[in-house]
């Protein structure tokens, strides 16, 4: 296996500091041109029925009304196969000339008789002519090279049809479903992902066919990341083509969760100029997931117009691994500390016990006791409103500096000083002092901060090409072997919902991907007017948000993670209404990670590293997973939940849920 080294200048991206897209080959698919100079394309998949022509035809163009440019289908046998000759005349027949892309598991024939019809066909190489039965087996050279000429053989007779008929190909590679030929050489690794890929690849390029865009989805935001990067790198090494990409997060879930989570998977990427083609996985109606993927999209139309970056001379991150950043322990931040959310209410005057629910801390007036949900923030941000009652234990209290000089406790508050507030000031907290600065203050940071031992940077930037000005501000703190911990701030005035989620997703997740990062806090400096119940409802969110950015991230699970993914033709139940009885029945399990799969496709390796699998096995048939081991089979759908509340019980992971 070829080991993963350190890299002092990573190969997957044009530059670290100035925007550009990574050149392509550009692939046709219809009159849709994927890569090259081209604009990135969006994408999204039905959830009806194959066999269901109309409704497929209507969900279809429901999708491209709302911003889809391909709309895939799935084709799990020869009859979808075949049905999709009806579905692509009726929407031409209506005027919708938009591609469609079959989605192939497990079956060749499908897939050759769909490449004959539609403009692109998707293979799964963990799956297609290659097998799955989660078994550890010990291949030699030889009869490795036995297996990979099975597959040549079972495989070259698509990749003919695609290059007579002019059908692109997708090879999507996914986390779980790697074969176990793979999952033996190579683990359940990127390596290993891209690995598979490039099999399949080069039995195209054997015979001339290079009209191929390549995926590497995962759950699994790390992961996933890592091996995009690590297929770019290796493509370049290995002499192949550069190929465009086709970026997702497989289950993502739902609503913020699953929001947040693919613009950090997404969005990431997009940031260093990877990607051609994005599909926001989302388990809700397809015609949701366009304007999701467009709104990551489109923040990238003028971005090389950028602030200029001072180049990185010495990149002293391995770009295919995670690695933490090592800091020191100050007070609660750094080394084994947990990041921390630090919720910003400064423009809250005057605020109540009864308005600190918006940062997940309940005032139990009865009682005259506080409780702290799953996301309740570690410290507040007052600025220049101090808090007038005192709070609860977990959580504790940040002024500016000139506030805090004057406060009757500073002991239990805590001050936020400018580089020019610090120079000067003669009173410091004993135990934890925050320095704001912007990511052009580094070097200035650097020098003040060095031999001082209970200082936290909170580091911000003006830069439109902000994740990669920060990174490379976070690098020069690296290169100066200075441990000290650092928040990311960020901020979004007068934004949409979505877009909140979206930019800090990107922008704060991208550099924890890397092991960058002590803490998050999202900003209300630069807010325009608003009511007081508005500054409360953007204070609720800014609070959710940086929890879901850190769990999204891999890097903080506070509370319980649905692998969910969206639906599809081959779906063997309503899975947007079990994902919301299944989260309202176990939404309090902190940590636990629980995968609810529409069907064996998408089954126990599309769970990922998930504790627990629900998993539609038939009509009203339910499969039960531990891991990857089933616990229960054919179990009614009407009984499902209650089951799969009993081995989480079993397994000694459940509680049961607390009233507020």
């Amino acid at each position: 296996m070829d080991p993963i080294v350190k890299v002092s200048e990573p190969h997957y991206c044009n530059s670290l500091t100035s925007y550009s897209r990574r050149k392509t080959i550009p692939v046709r698919v219809g009159d849709v041109l994927i890569g090259g100079d081209n604009p990135i394309v969006v994408q999204s998949m039905t959830t009806v029925d194959t066999m269901d022509t109309n409704g497929s035809v209507e969900q279809c163009i429901r999708m491209i009304e709302s911003g889809c440019q391909l709309v895939r289908i799935t084709a799990p046998s020869m009859k979808e196969a075949e049905n999709l000759r009806n579905i692509k005349a009726e929407l031409r027949k209506r005027g919708y000339n938009t591609p469609l892309v079959a989605d192939i598991h497990f079956t060749p024939n499908a897939a050759e008789l769909a490449a004959r019809i539609v403009e692109k066909v998707r293979i799964n190489p963990g799956n297609y002519a290659d097998k799955k039965k989660f078994e550890v087996i010990e291949y030699t050279d030889e009869s490795y090279q036995d297996e990979l000429a099975r597959i040549q053989e079972r495989f070259l007779p698509l990749v003919k049809i695609c290059k007579e008929n002019g059908t692109a190909m997708r090879i999507g590679t996914n986390h779980g479903s790697l074969s176990d030929r793979i999952m033996s050489r190579y683990g359940d690794t990127p390596l290993g992902m891209v690995e598979s890929a490039l099999e399949f690849l080069r039995i195209c390029e054997s015979e001339n066919f290079h009209d191929i865009v390549i995926s590497m989805k995962s759950s699994n935001t790390q992961v996933m990341v890592q091996a995009y990067r690590l297929l770019v790198q290796k493509l370049d090494e290995g002499g192949f083509k550069p190929y465009p990409l086709h970026l997702g997060v497989t289950e993502a879930g739902e609503a913020e969760d699953g929001r947040i989570k693919s613009a950090v998977g997404i969005g990431t990427l997009l940031e260093d100029g990877l990607g051609d083609t994005v599909r926001v996985s989302l388990t809700e109606d397809p015609e949701f997931e366009a304007p999701v993927a467009k709104a990551l999209i489109d923040r990238y139309t003028d971005r090389a117009g950028h602030q200029d970056i001072e180049p990185i001379s010495d990149y002293s991150i391995n770009p295919f691994e995670y690695t933490k950043r090592h800091t020191a322990e100050v007070y609660n931040f750094g080394d084994h500390n947990v990041p921390r959310v630090i919720t910003d209410i400064s423009r809250v005057e005057k605020v109540t016990e009864k308005e600190m629910k918006a940062v997940g801390h309940f005032y139990l007036p009865e009682l005259d006791k506080w409780k702290m949900n799953d996301i309740g923030c570690d410290f507040v941000y007052s600025g220049s409103n101090p808090i007038p009652f005192m709070l609860p234990n977990g959580m504790k209290e940040i002024q500016n500096y000139e506030i805090w000089k004057q406060a009757p406790d500073q002991v239990n508050k805590f001050p936020l000083f400018s580089l020019a507030e610090a120079n000067d000031s003669v009173i410091r907290h004993s135990e934890l002092n925050f320095l704001e600065i912007l990511d052009t203050q580094m070097d200035e940071a650097i020098s003040f901060v060095e031999e001082k031992k209970n200082w936290v940077l909170i580091l911000k930037t003006n830069n439109k090409h902000g994740m990669p000005a920060m990174r490379a501000s976070m690098i020069k703190l690296l290169q100066s072997k200075n441990e000290i911990p650092v928040v990311m701030k960020v901020s979004y005035p007068d934004q949409t919902t979505d877009m909140t989620m979206l930019y800090t997703a990107t922008d704060v997740g991208g550099l924890l991907i890397d092991g960058l990062g002590d803490g998050i806090m999202m900003s209300l400096e630069n807010e325009g007017e608003h009511t007081r119940e508005e500054i409360l409802d953007q204070v609720k969110l800014h609070n959710s948000v940086s929890f879901g950015v850190l769990q999204a991230a891999r890097t903080r699970m506070s509370k319980t993670e649905y692998i969910s993914c969206p639906s599809c033709g081959r779906t063997l139940f309503d899975l947007q209404e079990t994902t919301a009885m299944i989260r309202k029945r176990t939404d309090h399990l902190k940590g636990v990670k629980i995968g609810i799969m529409g069907c064996i496709v998408n089954g126990p390796g599309e769970m990922a590293d998930a504790d627990y699998g629900y998993v539609g096995s038939g009509k009203g048939k339910i499969t039960l997973y531990k891991g990857k081991e089933v616990v229960k089979r054919s179990v009614p759908s009407k009984n499902a939940v209650d089951e799969l509340i009993e081995i989480i019980r079993e397994d000694g992971m459940w509680n049961e849920p607390e009233s507020i």
